[in-house]
């Protein structure tokens, strides 16, 4: 049998904007509460949520924001961004979502390329100086407005005059096909590239992935996964805003004793995570103290779970309906998932089986054809999920959606015969560190830059906590000082984002190459384990 799947046709897609499917739960659910904030002890209903919303995409019409503009939100998780998606949305103005990890140099790129007119950024977080940055490279951007998350000018672009409504002041209609976020994922050529999705892209994929693990409008979920990233918005808020359940932001950024303090305080019903966050939160000192009793699902995704992890989810998190999703950003993201009833070898073996209104199949990388199932090939999805394309790049998207709709991963899988999949490697050299990808090529052009620094590779190695950690193999020009990791970390603070920031830095004097003339990676991560001391 080859290696293709179609998913099932149930339940329907909804064929609707956001705003429309937001305000169809409002009407369903108007004094239910929709959002909670645990920093701030900040609530609100579904009524309260949607005037919110409201005041603050009457606010950006106001300001000169229009259908198809791009917005820029740079922040952690808060109650504000959550506000910001689905004001943007119901205007359908474009949400250019920005790492809050980002430094000088990728924030510059993401606001060029998108062409952002309006960036609602942060002030600070933990060490970070987010106006500080904004205003070193503002000026060399399209953007003709930034707000502070907090400031006076925030507050006068969220509108609360009872006499005024969005209908009032909005003169133009909205399609589910039309592009309404614009997501950077790192390119292996380079500089990150934006995955353009539309409402009918992420509205679907919210609803669906939370409908296989039995969402309704009791469910309350804890996000502990970043908003700029499909995990947090797409996967979390749309999948609660498309069956009422509730939004629990329990901290800005991921914390495990603040995650656990919250699941009991909040009586949560269901978490997402890493891996490693579901580590963290187990091995914390005070796991055991926290009352867990009230989970009962989640979804777990970035990287195959650990055997002893799950079994601790469904014996001591109470999370007996915990589902593994895998997918990638330009799919809006997820194309496969396991099920609520499967069992623990495919929980933590596999990365489930084709998601509902999707297709998948396992290719030849070279033919294209479908390879027999237990073979191994680049995993390849086609359906409602796969985004319009990266914004401003005909060919890249070319290179990454085929002829006939097809996107294709980069990942090699291997689907076996009752259709789950596993993930096996990737065809490029991506590096997954704590969930997060990081493609060597954005890492090795920054660091060409370096006036020391004559060539430069850079790979992933085994690493306990994080799976894999960078390594940065480097040749440095005639005459010049050899650079230690503390160096580069010095060049790249601030300008890059930390998990980009290799750990571990070889001073070479030359690369291991193929006969053909490129470099083998695959022999400098085994000569580099070994170097280093890492199994």
């Amino acid at each position: 049998m080859e290696s293709y799947a179609a998913g099932d046709t149930h339940p329907p897609l909804l064929e609707e904007t956001i705003g429309a499917n937001l305000e169809r739960t409002v009407a369903a659910h108007p004094d239910r509460e929709a959002l909670v904030e645990v920093a701030t002890g900040r609530r609100w209903t579904w009524a309260e949520l949607d005037r919110a919303v409201d005041g603050l995409a009457i606010g950006l019409i106001r300001a000169g924001i229009t259908q198809g503009d791009r917005v820029g939100i740079w922040s952690p998780n808060c109650a504000e961004w959550t506000i910001t998606q689905y004001a943007t949305a119901k205007i359908g103005a474009i949400l250019v979502t920005i790492n809050p990890a980002y430094r000088t140099h990728e924030l510059a790129y993401a606001l060029t390329q998108s062409g952002t007119r309006l960036l609602i950024s942060a002030t600070e977080f933990k060490t970070s100086d987010y106006r500080a940055m904004v205003e070193e490279v503002v000026d060399d951007t399209p953007v003709e407005r930034v707000l502070y998350l907090g400031s006076p000018e925030w507050a006068d672009h969220n509108v609360s005059d009872p006499g005024v409504t969005l209908a009032d002041v909005m003169t133009w209609s909205l399609a589910p096909e039309d592009p309404i976020n614009i997501q950077y994922t790192s390119g292996t050529t380079g500089y990150p590239k934006g995955a353009t999705l539309s409402h009918r892209n992420i509205l679907n994929n919210g609803y669906v992935t939370t409908e296989l693990i039995g969402f309704t409008e009791q469910d309350r979920l804890c996000i502990p996964v970043p908003f700029y990233h499909c995990f947090g918005m797409v996967m979390g808020n749309l999948g609660c805003t498309t069956h009422g359940a509730t939004m629990v932001i329990p901290a800005p950024g991921f914390d495990p004793e603040t995650t656990l303090r919250t699941i009991a305080a909040e009586r949560c019903t269901a978490v997402y995570g890493v891996p490693t966050m579901f580590i963290a939160m187990q091995s914390h000192p005070t796991f055991a103290e926290h009352d867990l009793s009230s989970l009962r699902t989640g979804i777990m995704a970035g990287s195959i779970c650990p055997v002893e992890v799950m079994k601790r989810c469904i014996d001591d998190m109470h999370l007996a309906e915990v589902a593994i999703a895998y997918g990638m950003t330009e799919t809006s993201p997820v194309s496969c998932q396991t099920r609520v009833d499967d069992d623990l070898e495919r929980r933590t073996a596999t990365i489930g089986r084709v998601h509902p209104h999707v297709e998948i199949k396992v290719v030849d990388p070279v033919t294209g054809e479908a390879v027999e199932r237990g073979e191994t090939g680049e995993f390849c999805t086609r359906g409602y999920s796969v985004m319009l394309g990266y914004w401003n790049d005909p060919e890249k998207t070319a290179e990454a959606i085929d002829a006939d709709g097809w996107m294709h991963t980069g990942d090699l899988a291997v689907m076996r015969e009752d259709g789950y999949c596993t993930i096996v490697g990737r065809i490029k050299d991506m590096v997954i560190r704590g969930g997060e990808n990081i493609y060597p090529r954005e890492i090795e052009e920054f660091l060409y830059a370096h006036p020391d620094v004559e060539d430069v590779q850079v790979i992933g190695v085994p690493d306990e906590k994080y799976g894999e950690e960078l390594c940065a193999w480097i040749r440095m020009r005639a005459g010049a000082e050899p650079l230690d990791a503390d160096a580069v970390r010095a060049y790249a603070s601030g300008r890059l984002a930390h998990y980009k920031i290799p750990r571990y830095v070889l001073v070479v004097e030359e690369f291991p190459m193929t006969v053909t003339g490129k470099v083998r990676k695959v022999q400098m991560r085994e000569e580099s384990a070994r170097t280093l001391g890492l199994t």
